[in-house]
């Protein structure tokens, strides 16, 4: 039981806190706004002494000193022994305090040389000309200031003997993490064979740190990036998007698991809806997520626009404005943020209690550490601009001044190997304590159980017509249903009754504060919903332990493409280092689509979202085209089966014909594409190619036609266009048709071809290059752009994609006239001449 089990544990049980607001040696005081309790560390008085164990602590090391409030904090915290202190005994907590110090000079001494050095010397040797970059470079500024929180959690990690998660937004300062884990010994085996603690190991580190060398596959050479990538230990999200982590954090913890997230004061100003997070967090279903903010003022050539809005006190005015409890600390002192992590634990823990017993109401007044310090502390430019990249404002290796700074600051930072070698001993507590390394933290080793369940299948292809979306919900109730021990996420910026998924609203109803009698709501509902698109598709990725599923307007979806690429990007450098995401994939329902959402004109009519997925690695990146109730159901099902993967699927909300047997369903799920008309005969000439249900019922109609005029032809509905992609550079693709295989649903003999779109007809010909038999036998409709207060025949005829339409292109490609197919009011209505009407 870790120590926030503990705390709610006691308080359950007991007539009161874990901790009592006035008891002796008591750090924190009780503050109640309404029904909201929050604990607020006391005002600690000047005068307040460490105890003795503490002096050699407190006279600091190097550029690390401790102020007196980080004194007076740790002081109270250990009179009050309410923190379950290494082996339980707080005359360890110095040692750890000590070690931290040099620990943390020496990360940021190391951080320096990656932006600058190809030569490390532990000595503390000068170094000379040649022992420069000739070309640094490194986000040195922010990956400093990260170093001392990095060290923070680990310090807390291993006072209470509990390895929390760790997440940073600030992506590009990875140096920060590559550097402590590295004297650490806190490493992925690729990482701890190429870079051992030693001279030549950290040369390594600095010299493969930008290094942009590439192994003739393509890929970097080196297991190290300019942001947090899959080699680094522990890393769960790139952050190079300024501003996921933030939305992402509080869906991250499962009960009984701590999440200590460092946040960018840039990612702030830039991001919204992060402000949202105490509306989230429910003790019930989440466990602790710790926010520090890492407020060092400066953008790249800027200060940033909470500076210049105000400064910290504009900030904790707004934090407090939206539920948070914000508290001070020393951004420059590993201490200072260990002591934020364990106070901000119990505080949440301690509210928690509150509400468990009936005394307080959600939402919670959700702590928060705001951690100042100059940009780039503890190192030449400081504060300055140039901190964002390259604080010392020349090149070391061609300019001596710079140089001379360079190895004077280097100097100050830099820890004999024996001490660090120390601190290295004194934070390698994880077999004793029995944990598991940081590397190995809980989010970072995502698996959950999966219990497939009973399908709702329609076997009745005379069945009255249904909503391929309906066949979602309905399935997917049935899939929460078999996984019960799986927290349930649904992602939703509109409305998901609209979209056809009224059990699931009902059944897991919208999270709120203050839920309204009559409406599906709920304090612990699974539906997050809100106005922001990268906030609630935040909420599914976030989930990883757990079940989830996306549901947006098509027009919508558009918005959440960095988030989501973001997530396919880092799965899939996790597999190709070896370490596959395990996961539960993520499927996002387009619904409301460009083809069905005419009465909201052009703006959400919109396909762009399907055509960038078309473009990614598709062994994480899946784009499909469900056209019925059974190959909705089938779609889910290979999903959840699946993992770490992200599915885009693009399917109708309205009734539609059940064209597919359960059977048939499930074949076109795994070979991504079907025959529903002809056999592949040598005289079937001509392939009508639908991807898209409105497109294969306009298919459907040309093909009763050409029947009527007794032309051989095939129809061949794909599912998922990428499988039949080129091989050629897209080895991270994952299912693409062998040649055989291809020439099966496509035989050589059958050289012409009319490929009918949901897409744009450009992107999804491109796609499906394999399959282009040429601008004269190859013919592609779709998407053009054309759209308005339309229903879905006007959308089809305004975009040339009508039955009509594809039987004037096929009487193109068969030398036929327009009359030999086509009525003269058709032939009018397709030639631009006539009325559309005449085409229903």
């Amino acid at each position: 039981m870790n120590h926030l089990d503990q705390l709610l544990h006691t308080a359950a049980h007991d007539a009161g806190l874990p901790m009592q607001d006035g008891h002796r040696g008591f750090p924190y005081r009780k503050v109640q706004a309404g029904t909201a309790i929050a604990y607020q560390p006391k005002p600690t008085p000047a005068d307040v002494q460490p105890p003795p164990e503490l002096h050699a602590w407190a006279q600091g090391y190097g550029v690390i000193q401790h102020d007196q409030h980080t004194q007076a904090r740790w002081a109270q915290l250990i009179e009050s022994a309410a923190i379950p202190w290494h082996g339980g005994d707080s005359t360890l907590v110095a040692p750890l305090l000590h070690a931290a110090d040099r620990l943390c000079s020496q990360a940021m001494w190391l951080v320096a040389h990656m932006t600058y050095c190809k030569q490390v010397r532990l000595d503390g040797t000068p170094l000379a000309a040649t022992d420069f970059k000739s070309a640094p470079e490194g986000h040195t500024g922010g990956a400093l200031n990260m170093v001392p929180a990095y060290v923070g959690y680990m310090l807390a990690n291993a006072l209470t003997g509990q390895t929390r998660s760790w997440l940073m937004g600030q992506g590009h300062c990875v140096a920060a993490i590559e550097a402590v884990n590295t004297l650490l010994g806190n490493q992925y085996p690729e990482q701890a064979e190429r870079y051992p603690c030693d001279d030549a190991g950290l040369s390594q580190l600095c010299q493969d740190f930008y290094s942009y060398a590439l192994h003739a596959s393509g890929r970097p050479q080196a297991p190290l990036g300019s942001h947090v990538n899959a080699h680094t230990a522990g890393g769960v999200i790139e952050g190079g998007y300024l501003g996921f982590a933030e939305l992402q954090y509080v869906h991250m913890p499962l009960p009984g698991e701590t999440l200590v997230s460092f946040l960018s004061d840039g990612a702030f100003e830039e991001q919204r809806g992060s402000d949202w997070i105490p509306r989230w967090w429910r003790a019930e279903d989440c466990g602790a997520a710790l926010p520090v903010m890492i407020l060092n003022g400066r953008r790249i050539e800027q200060r940033s626009g909470l500076e210049q809005d105000g400064g910290v006190a504009w900030f904790i005015e707004h934090l407090r404005l939206n539920g948070f409890e914000p508290m001070e600390i020393d951004g420059t002192d590993p201490a200072a943020f260990a002591w934020a992590i364990l106070h901000m634990e119990s505080s949440l823990a301690a509210q928690a209690a509150e509400i468990a017993q009936g005394r307080a109401e959600y939402p919670v007044r959700m702590p928060y550490a705001i951690a100042h310090a100059p940009k780039g502390f503890g190192f030449p430019g400081a504060g300055t601009n140039l901190a964002h990249n390259l604080p010392l404002g020349g090149n070391p290796s061609l300019d001596a001044s710079c140089r001379q700074r360079f190895n004077q600051a280097a100097a100050q930072l830099w820890v004999h190997p024996s001490a660090w070698q120390d601190a290295r001993r004194q934070f390698r507590t994880h077999t004793v304590q029995g944990r598991p390394a940081e590397r190995d933290h809980a989010m970072a080793q995502r698996h959950p159980d999966y219990h497939a369940p009973s399908l709702p299948w329609r076997d009745d292809m005379a069945s009255p017509l249904v909503s391929p979306m309906a066949a979602f919900d309905a399935t997917f109730c049935a899939i929460a249903e078999a996984n019960p021990q799986l927290r349930v996420r649904v992602a939703n910026p509109d409305e998901l009754r609209s979209n056809g998924m009224g059990n699931t609203l009902e059944r897991f109803k919208h999270r709120v504060t203050h839920p309204e009698p009559g409406n599906p709501e709920s304090l612990t509902g699974g539906v997050i919903t809100a106005l922001n698109e990268e906030a609630v598709i935040s909420a599914a990725l976030a989930n990883k332990g757990g079940l989830n599923l996306a549901v947006s307007y098509e027009a919508f979806a558009v918005k959440m493409l960095g988030a989501l690429r973001q997530e396919a990007n880092f799965a899939r450098n996790q597999s190709e280092a070896g370490r596959p995401p395990g996961w539960l994939s993520v499927p996002l329902l387009l619904s409301s689509h460009a083809w069905e959402n005419g009465k909201n004109e052009l703006s959400h009519q919109d396909t762009t979202l399907a055509e960038a997925w078309l473009a990614e690695a598709s062994r994480h990146a899946r784009l499909v085209f469900p056209p019925d109730w059974n190959s909705a159901v089938a779609t889910l099902d290979a999903c959840y089966r699946s993992r770490g993967q992200l599915w885009c699927v693009v399917a109708p909300k309205r009734a539609l014909p059940v064209r597919l047997p359960p059977e048939s369903a499930r074949q076109l799920t795994e070979q991504g594409w079907f025959r529903l008309v002809g056999k592949g005969e040598e005289d079937e000439k001509l392939i009508l190619v639908a991807v898209g249900s409105y497109q294969l019922t306009e298919t459907l109609r040309a093909s009763r036609r050409l029947d009527e005029h007794d032309i051989p032809h095939a129809v061949v509905y794909v599912y998922e266009p990428a499988r039949l992609g080129s091989h050629q550079g897209l080895a991270a693709n994952a299912g693409l048709l062998s040649d055989t295989e291809l020439a099966s649903a496509f035989p050589h003999h059958s050289p012409l071809r009319i490929i009918v779109g949901h897409t744009r007809p450009g992107p999804l010909l491109g796609a499906m290059r394999r399959i282009d038999t040429g601008p004269a036998h190859t013919v592609g409709l779709g998407f053009l752009n054309q759209g308005g207060t339309l229903d879905t025949a006007g959308m089809l005829y305004a975009n040339r994609c009508s039955w009509a339409h594809i039987v004037a292109k096929a009487g193109e490609l068969l030398k036929l006239g327009l009359d030999a197919l086509l009525t003269s009011e058709e032939r009018d209505a397709v030639l631009g001449l006539g009325d559309p009407a005449d085409l229903r």
